[in-house]
């Protein structure tokens, strides 16, 4: 069903009635002008009654053949059921077929879209556009307000449980024990992990330091019952000192063997993790187990929560490194895209293939939904409408006919006269 009238279409309407008076004025005028012509010939007033008359005469037949041919496009002239009249409320449905046919074969073929888009040319066009700072300022800002209203509508729960699931189930189809091996083998190989260790050393020793007392009491709390005191305070303070010194070495001398050892356990594990099938198997049970743990799951939620907020702020704030960046992007492709012919090669070609696979692949639903939106049009209103639209340059068929049927009236009686004589 078509909207009702607007405004607009009412004022065209108005518009079409007044040049319909006027149109069938003209006819009235011409047919006065015959009577009294005739009348003047019947009362000897001379050759001149007759080109009048038939002047008059053919501008009749000339203004009913173009009120015929108008009044037929919507309706059955004087109510009479006419052969190939009413055509628009009768051939509505044709009318949308031929409509959705026309347009895609003259505006929806790939051989259009592709020249049309070449005409275009809208890679330069982007480019040079774009390379303007107040316009790439402009997009940002736009970017930035689609985002946030895409981040603000998501609901943080569904998102935080698909992306948890997403991850575990990621994680659960993917094996990282040679993964992590091939990693641990390059960290060792390049002492990447040098630096750990001396840290590691480091806050023992000073732990060391600080908490005599207490590693002193762990130590004496081990011994046998029936020892002498005075022998577990020794067994103690040995015990701190063989610790401290450990430390101490270690932290002081880069080549200590338990350096070595270290190396060589972790080199050993990295290749574990390639080849022995238990050590990856053991892997593959703690990643499931650390998945499934509720802190983890908790994190998980708690991370999408806080990129959320961060970006959104970032989004909103006009100085924000994100959207700094994304305007100094847009700044260089525009520049890229207005300078470099290859980019404007590649980026025309993108958009034509685009358009393409759109137009080709959905030509018929989007035929289809002009058929079927001319065949969904009440006919009477359709007509009244289409009517309002184009009616005023119809009615001046009536009146070029009743004008030009005038003059070649008065033409062929005048030629006929002409030839009697």
């Amino acid at each position: 069903m078509m909207t009702s009238f607007s405004p607009a279409d009412e004022e065209r309407h108005r518009g079409v009635h007044r040049i319909k008076g006027a149109a069938t004025g003209l006819l009235l005028l011409v047919t006065l002008v015959y009577v009294l012509a005739q009348r003047a010939g019947n009362s000897g007033a001379g050759p001149w009654s007759g080109y009048v008359a038939a002047a008059a005469e053919a501008g009749m037949i000339g203004a009913l053949a173009g009120w015929f041919a108008v009044i037929a496009l919507f309706r059955h002239p004087l109510g009479l059921p006419i052969p190939h009249t009413a055509i628009i409320p009768t051939k509505k449905d044709q009318l949308g077929v031929s409509l959705g046919e026309f347009i895609g074969e003259n505006f929806l073929s790939q051989d259009v879209i592709r020249q049309r888009l070449r005409t275009v040319g809208i890679s330069s066009r982007l480019g040079t556009w774009l390379a303007e700072p107040e316009h790439a300022e402009r997009v940002t800002a736009e970017l930035a307000t689609a985002l946030r209203g895409a981040l603000t509508v998501l609901s943080d729960p569904t998102v935080q449980a698909i992306t948890g699931q997403a991850i575990t189930q990621r994680a659960d189809t993917h094996e990282i024990g040679p993964g992590i091996g091939k990693v641990l083998e390059r960290v060792v190989a390049d002492g990447g992990h040098k630096w750990v260790v001396d840290l590691v050393v480091s806050r023992a020793h000073d732990w060391l330091v600080l908490h005599r007392g207490a590693v002193m009491v762990a130590a004496e709390g081990g011994r046998p019952g029936w020892t002498p005191r005075f022998v577990d305070k020794k067994v103690g303070e040995r015990v701190y000192k063989e610790l401290l010194r450990f430390c101490a070495e270690m932290r002081d001398m880069p080549s200590h063997p338990a350096r070595d050892a270290l190396d060589r356990f972790l080199t050993d594990f990295a290749s574990d993790l390639h080849s022995d099938m238990d050590t990856r198997a053991q892997v593959e049970r703690l990643k499931s187990e650390v998945l499934r743990c509720g802190e983890v799951q908790d994190l998980i939620a708690s991370a999408w929560v806080t990129a959320r907020h961060m970006t959104v702020a970032a989004a909103r704030d006009e100085r924000s490194e994100l959207r700094l960046r994304v305007r100094a992007s847009l700044l260089s492709l525009g520049a890229r895209m207005a300078s470099e012919t290859m980019l404007r090669n590649k980026v025309d070609s993108w958009v034509e293939s685009t358009a393409v696979h759109i137009v080709t692949t959905y030509r018929n639903e989007i035929t289809s939904l002009i058929t079927e939106t001319v065949a969904g049009w009440d006919a009477k209103h359709t007509t009244r409408k289409i009517e309002a639209h184009i009616g005023r340059d119809l009615q001046f068929i009536r009146i070029n006919g009743t004008v030009m049927g005038s003059l070649a009236g008065l033409l062929i009686y005048t030629v006929s006269r002409a030839l009697g004589r």
